[in-house]
């Protein structure tokens, strides 16, 4: 049948809509009563089920349904493996039938009028690659469902996977109430005295800011009474959970059109701790026996941070930033001129954490947030690199002073020096601002940059973008980037709590391809591990994680992970002729073959399946010694290759580029740098096979006439770094550039380099 008449787009891609299911205070039975309702109306389908795993029996629970006999919710069970149902949740893939009878695992259960019904979809629901349930659609016509209906459900299947892991979470808060402790209290530090202050820190993200200081939760620590307001009632209650339903929703939609290919119902834990009746609800009790609602709402916060702080599940304890924003958000929707605060987002404030994950990350900048300040983690984490995307201003400090801050303290933010200055004067107040205006004009910057690099002698070169998340597509554009040289896909999975499903990977990859229309762009497979973790993926970092299970040893080693994004790609790449698949850290031709046959493999399944993809071009980053040791043979077998110049330099160097103290030892100049990068280049000639160079090096103005002139000619960088580079390429003569190269060649100490650097005409 054509699926015209579904709606599975709108289901599918409208987050808010599943968020708005929140509505209830039955419980979780309650919201998934009415998702089966939502599904099946946007399907067009007579019977939408929802069955639950159970680890303990390993028995798969029907908890709602629309269509099946009502009698069998809450009954009918069914082992791993039994039934289509169970089959698709044992071998966690879809299971498709035109008439289930078909199918030799179909199995009959008597009284649930099933019948009636020929078509058959078993999606399984999947949380963190571990079984949930299964989400089951049923119709009466004969091949009712599509490849397009199998994709939606995908994806509502993951959404389904966030509500309900959530929901158990609270589940298991509320059994383990009467085993909460008391939050320790704030550590003592030296606080600043008054005046203006100078604290030195690690810039991160190359952005200037300006606002005042805060820490999410910081209300916690007044003495009861101190804000509270008098004459609050029920009604106002009542007001502010209303508007702060309105608020988070809101928030939901603007962080997916701001982040399409990341947000994915970050806000859903605060929605569902604001429709908690265990939470909500024991606050309207304490209002109504005669507790100012200011207190009620403060002292059941106050609760749930206990409670989730002190679980010994990290799931929970990461949810402890998520309450503290809610109760936030609803004491200033009670009584905003009472809290001490700007409003109930954080625009024009600096928060100061000790940490904050990825999507803590994203909820901030979808807040408004004006910048942040870290008392952990380091310069090159994922933290810093997606602050940078973002365009947020971050300085990780060591100076425990910033934590003891009064609220609402004026701070000046200089990520290029590091630099936070605590209770600044006007002088300092109007040069920042003047700052930020002249950074933030970036159509200005644009207007400089020429459509294409040409050296001074006229040779052609390259600028690519590098690319985080498809927000930063603008910047790209703006400065005329000739393509997409570096999309670095694992920045969509670490922000997010959860893998994002085949058809989300899909939908973003084909974004960007549409956005950047016909010029080129270079997805990576995922680059996770070391300093890029995944919360919700327990990987076995070891002692040194970034000798670990990373990149493409992880893909490989979870094939079922590795799967779903290829197939993502190959589908994106159908009518894209420049895109491009390129592997991270390949240790050995090995490696790469087998990651080359995943990709053909996949390619196979999906014609079989009818579905219209394309097997890209498929490259190789040369980032590890072995693979610079094998570049005559990964040029031979591959399409194209990329050195990835900040790793290259790390494992080259045993120099851990996250660490400040050994900053001295990373030396681009190195000769043994400069004869890896020699040789990479001559092996990609000799195969003629096209090579692009990615990373901070390309924006080393002493090394750009050295990288010319060994012969590379396209590279990838940040998007902000194009137009500096397009003019100190413009400065450059090639036939000088080959003679610098030749020199650095010869060269065997770091300090010769270094020397020569300094009296041939290089830019300090």
């Amino acid at each position: 049948m054509s699926d015209f008449q579904k709606d599975n787009v709108a289901l599918m891609c409208d987050i808010g809509e599943l968020v708005g299911l929140f509505d209830f205070k039955a419980g979780l039975d309650a919201f998934l009563a009415k998702a089966v309702s939502t599904v099946a109306w946007h399907m067009r389908a007579a019977v939408c089920s929802i069955f639950l795993y159970e680890p303990e029996t390993q028995e798969l629970l029907l908890r709602a349904s629309q269509g099946l006999n009502p009698d069998l919710v809450g009954h009918l069970r069914l082992k791993l493996g039994e039934g289509i149902t169970g089959m698709a949740l044992k071998e966690m893939r879809p299971i498709c039938e035109a008439r289930a009878t078909d199918n030799p695992h179909f199995k009959y259960i008597p009284g649930s009028r099933e019948e009636m019904f020929v078509s058959f979809l078993a999606v399984p629901i999947l949380r963190k690659m571990s079984p949930v349930g299964v989400i089951v659609v049923e119709d009466p016509q004969w091949n009712y469902f599509t490849q397009n209906d199998i994709r939606a459900l995908q994806v509502i299947s993951s959404q389904l996977a966030g509500v309900i892991e959530n929901a158990h979470l609270l589940m298991k808060i509320h059994a383990a109430e009467g085993e909460s402790r008391p939050l320790p209290p704030n550590p003592s530090a030296e606080e600043f005295g008054p005046g203006t202050y100078v604290v030195r820190g690690l810039g991160a993200s190359d952005v200037m800011g300006i606002g005042l200081s805060t820490r999410i939760g910081e209300y916690l620590q007044e003495k009861e009474g101190s804000l509270c307001p008098l004459g609050l009632t029920e009604a106002d209650f009542d007001r502010a959970m209303a508007v702060t339903e309105r608020q988070l929703l809101d928030l939901q939609r603007r962080l997916e059109d701001k982040i399409q290919d990341a947000a994915s119902m970050i806000f859903a834990a605060h929605v569902l701790m604001l429709k908690d009746e265990a939470f909500s609800g024991e606050i309207r009790r304490r209002i109504r026996a005669g507790a100012n609602p200011w207190a009620a709402i403060l002292e059941e916060v106050r609760h749930y941070v206990e409670l989730f702080s002190s679980s010994p599940n990290p799931a929970m304890r990461e949810k402890v930033l998520d309450v503290e924003d809610l109760g936030h958000r609803l004491l200033h929707n009670l009584s905003a001129p009472t809290l001490d605060s700007t409003g109930p987002d954080y625009a024009g404030q600096i928060v100061i954490a000790d940490e904050l994950l990825p999507s803590d990350i994203l909820k901030l900048s979808a807040e408004g947030v004006a910048g942040l300040i870290l008392l952990g983690g380091g310069q090159h984490s994922h933290v810093a690199i997606l602050a940078k995307a973002l365009q947020i201003p971050l300085i990780v400090a060591t100076d425990k002073r910033l934590l003891r801050l009064p609220e609402k303290t004026l701070l000046l933010l200089d990520s290029n020096e590091g630099q936070i200055i605590v209770r600044p004067g006007p002088e300092a107040i109007e040069t920042m601002k003047a700052l930020i205006r002249s950074l933030a004009d970036s159509e200005s910057l644009a207007a400089d940059v020429k459509s294409e690099t040409r050296t001074r002698d006229g040779t052609e070169i390259k600028l690519l973008a590098n690319l985080n998340l498809v927000s930063e597509l603008d910047v790209a554009l703006r400065v005329k980037a000739q393509g997409i040289g570096l999309y670095r896909t694992e920045f969509p999975f670490i922000v997010r709590t959860t893998f994002p499903t085949e058809e989300e990977q899909y939908l973003g990859y084909r974004r960007v391809l549409e956005r950047m229309n016909g010029r080129p762009v270079v997805f990576r497979t995922l680059d996770i591990g070391g300093d890029k973790a995944l919360s919700y993926f327990q990987m076995g970092q070891g002692s040194n994680p970034v000798l670990g299970l990373r990149a493409l040893r992880f893909s490989l080693r979870n094939p079922a992970i590795f799967k779903q994004q290829l197939r993502a790609m190959l589908r994106a790449a159908h009518g894209n002729p420049h895109c491009r698949i390129m592997f991270p850290m390949v240790a050995s031709l090995d490696e790469f073959l087998a990651a080359r046959n995943h990709a053909c493999a996949c390619q196979r399944e999906l014609e079989q399946e009818g579905v219209p993809s394309r097997l890209p071009q498929l490259g190789v980053m040369i980032e590890l010694p072995s693979a610079a040791i094998l570049a005559k043979e990964l040029a031979d077998a591959a399409d194209f290759l990329s050195i990835g110049s900040n790793d290259l330099i790390q494992y080259l160097l045993a120099v851990d580029r996250t660490n400040d103290e050994m900053a001295d030892w990373f030396s681009p100049h190195h000769p043994a740098v400069l004869r890896t990068l020699h040789n990479i280049v001559t092996a990609a000639e000799t195969a003629g096979k096209p090579l692009s160079l990615c990373g901070n090096l390309a924006t080393d103005f002493r090394m750009l006439p050295f990288l010319l002139g060994i012969g590379l000619s396209t590279f990838s960088l940040d998007s902000m770094a194009i137009p500096a580079v397009q003019r100190r390429i413009a400065q450059i003569d090639m036939d000088q550039a080959r003679f610098q190269a030749r020199k650095m060649l010869s060269f065997g100490r770091i300090e010769d380099v270094a020397e020569y650097l300094k009296t041939a005409g290089a830019v300090d």
